[in-house]
């Protein structure tokens, strides 16, 4: 169920090709913008160093040798947010396509163009010591095309691993006109969780509010594919936090399973339909999500309050009588589904 909801298209070409020109293009049309080679830029800056193409490929490979060759791509992916599309330029190195081949959408675009048309390219942007005479380009683009050191740029093996090539040897505008056409075709097919994972994922965010300091779970109860209630463990409305003290139990540190009769914490799924019942919202016929499946005292709860289907993600210790119960309820209580 891992579901990042947005669509990722990385950037992979040689020096001069047309990437910046495509993820410009992209930034207007609302996507988000960051490049693997701006974490060397930092670690080159961090360094009192001066950027240099030269020293961002010594330094890229310095990177992937002590941390591994994904890297770069994991210090990006950790900074994308699921509320928007983003454009990644500067992919050097097969292992950067599959960190990010893990997103269910991610397309790699290659950007081509002829040998003279890139050089007079980067003559005319003039940017971070890029060589001026076409020799000087072609040796440096040879150390990128395929390094023999296996943590240096590998463009030609990158390059293999694209979804889609696009050629960039006319205008801007004939570019642009390509990657829209490309875009309006793919982003339609874009992949969207299901609704057991998408609820599963929201009872997962209201486990971040849980204040016991034994086990964070979180429920949420849904009609008619709506959100009506919510809920998290923890010690009653109004007195102390478990995290504070307030539960001698967890205080304690019990043992799973053991000194259940000095818990005052409340579980999810009983908070999930208390708070229901506290704003006169019915719950019957409702189906419940929660992170672990119900205690016996739970299934209780649901059973009464006329719950109709248990989805849990974990199995809670000594769920067995608690299956058997909802089960002889005509609860029904199951594990999530991707379809």
């Amino acid at each position: 169920m891992c579901y990042k909801g947005f669509v990722i298209v990385g950037l992979t070409g040689r020096n001069g090709s047309g990437k910046g020109v495509v993820a410009d293009y992209l930034q207007t049309k609302g996507f988000g913008f960051w490049s693997l080679s701006d974490v060397i830029r930092e670690e080159i800056t961090r360094r009192g160093e001066e950027v240099t193409r030269p020293q961002l490929i010594r330094v890229g490979r310095e990177l992937r040798s002590r941390y591994g060759n994904d890297h770069l791509a994991q210090e990006v992916l950790a900074k994308l947010e699921a509320d928007r599309n983003y454009v990644v330029d500067s992919f050097r190195h097969p292992a950067e396509v599959r960190a990010f081949s893990r997103q269910p959408d991610f397309y790699l675009v290659a950007v081509e163009a002829e040998a003279e048309i890139r050089h007079r390219r980067v003559r005319d942007r003039a940017r971070e010591s890029d060589p001026v005479l076409f020799d000087q380009f072609l040796d440096l683009e040879r150390q990128e095309l395929s390094s023999p050191d296996t943590q240096g740029q590998q463009l030609l093996a990158t390059g293999q691993l694209a979804n889609v090539s696009f050629a960039n040897n006319r205008t801007k505008e004939d570019l642009q006109q390509k990657i829209a056409d490309w875009l309006l075709q793919t982003v339609p097919k874009m992949t969207r969780p299901h609704w057991d994972p998408y609820f599963m994922k929201l009872a997962q965010v209201v486990a971040l509010r849980s204040n016991c300091i034994k086990r964070k779970v979180g429920a949420i109860i849904v009609r008619d594919l709506r959100v009506i209630s919510t809920g998290y463990n923890g010690t009653p409305r109004g007195t102390r936090n478990c995290f504070e003290g307030g539960c001698p139990r967890c205080a304690g540190l019990a043992d799973s399973g053991t000194q259940l009769g000095d818990c005052l914490c409340s579980h999810a799924e009983e908070n999930a339909i208390t708070q229901a019942a506290y704003h006169g919202v019915s719950v019957n016929g409702g189906v419940l999500y929660t992170t672990y499946s119900p205690c016996l005292t739970c299934s209780k709860m649901i059973i009464n309050s006329g719950v109709g289907e248990v989805v849990y993600n974990l199995e809670y210790p000594l769920s067995g009588r608690s299956f058997r119960l909802l089960r002889e309820a005509s609860v029904d209580c199951r594990q999530p589904t991707d379809g």
